[in-house]
């Protein structure tokens, strides 16, 4: 027991900078894929219970669960939350009548942000603001604090108001869309749906009202389909499948995240400088789980690693014993 504790102590002392990764380097490939394997599953089960509770939200209603999914993927670490909002906002139900007009969907989108205030009038955005007005009215969309966004820090490709008209153009050029979130397996699947472009007032604009100095198709890139397909598609393929009990749709999940090259940020940097332990979008969901419920939370002696390793050290105790009871006699 004294043992133990020392590991704990020591395992959370070093759980800032995540230090039983030394640890998880020295196992071999079957090892290591089994505490994967656990962790990849929590991951999945914990985003599937937050889906659960915005279907249940959404009024047991699965097109609008992914439609605020997706807005809450787009929004990234920094607007995850006020996409949330925007969602709520402007309801799928609203998008699906304007379906036929893309002008409007977008209008309504960037509209109820509150952030077109913050520009420079342009005929374009003056355009958008009337537009929104009137569609405002029509289905009783109450606009959003332009407070309530993050702007500092952002890359211009990653503005939220030109994700909100990449999002608009998707919605209005898919046809099923659940189903095509629903049939994809690849990386390169995920690439090819959302591989749309934005009304052609963005080809020159990053923001509302500011002229950038070159046109540009303003797609969604790689990078940011295959945070798509971790984080929206196999999110909801997962939950979908839990939900109809379809084991084939679960594993479509898994094979999804399989497919995918890891996720790059600091988190995995961190793991990754103990070597290559994350190659594949699984590992780094897996690694994303371990970082976040129990390291960052000191839950050392609740996690799997710390219970391998004590078993390890129970068992090369307990041979040293042996051994020496051997050599007594």
């Amino acid at each position: 027991m004294e043992a133990r504790r020392r590991l704990i102590n020591k395992l959370k002392a070093g759980a800032s900078y995540f230090a039983c990764g030394g640890y998880l380097a020295s196992l071999d490939v079957l090892r290591r894929t089994e505490i994967y394997n656990s962790l990849g599953f929590e991951r999945l089960e914990r985003k599937n219970r937050d889906i659960t509770k915005l279907y249940e939200e959404c009024g047991c209603n699965w097109p609008q669960t992914f439609y605020m999914v997706l807005l809450r993927t787009m929004g990234g670490i920094d607007n995850k939350e006020a996409f949330t909002t925007l969602a709520r906002r402007v309801p799928y139900a609203a998008i699906l009548r304007e379906k036929m007009a893309p002008q409007n969907i977008e209008a309504m989108l960037i509209g109820a942000t509150g952030l077109l205030e913050l520009y420079k009038h342009d005929e374009y955005i003056l355009n958008l603001k009337r537009n929104f007005e009137y569609l405002a009215a029509k289905y009783t969309i109450e606009p959003m604090e332009a407070s309530e966004w993050k702007l500092k820090h952002i890359y211009p490709n990653n503005h939220p108001v030109l994700r909100l008209s990449q999002i608009a153009t998707f919605l209005t050029h898919t046809q099923n869309v659940m189903d095509r979130i629903l049939e994809c397996r690849t990386g390169d699947d995920a690439s090819t749906l959302f591989n749309v472009e934005t009304l052609p007032y963005w080809l020159t604009h990053y923001t509302p009202a500011t002229t950038s100095s070159r046109s540009v198709a303003k797609r969604i890139g790689r990078t940011k389909s295959d945070l798509l397909a971790i984080n929206l598609i196999s999110q909801m393929q997962f939950a979908y499948g839990s939900y109809i009990a379809s084991e084939s749709l679960r594993e479509r999940a898994l094979s999804l995240l399989e497919n995918i090259t890891a996720e790059k940020n600091s988190i995995i940097a961190q793991w990754n400088s103990y070597g290559p332990l994350a190659r594949t979008a699984f590992d780094s969901q897996a690694l994303l789980q371990l970082s976040m419920e129990y390291c960052r939370q000191h839950r050392c002696e609740e996690c799997i690693i710390c219970r391998r390793i004590s078993k390890q050290m129970a068992k090369e105790a307990a041979k040293a014993e042996k051994s020496e009871t051997t050599i007594t006699l």
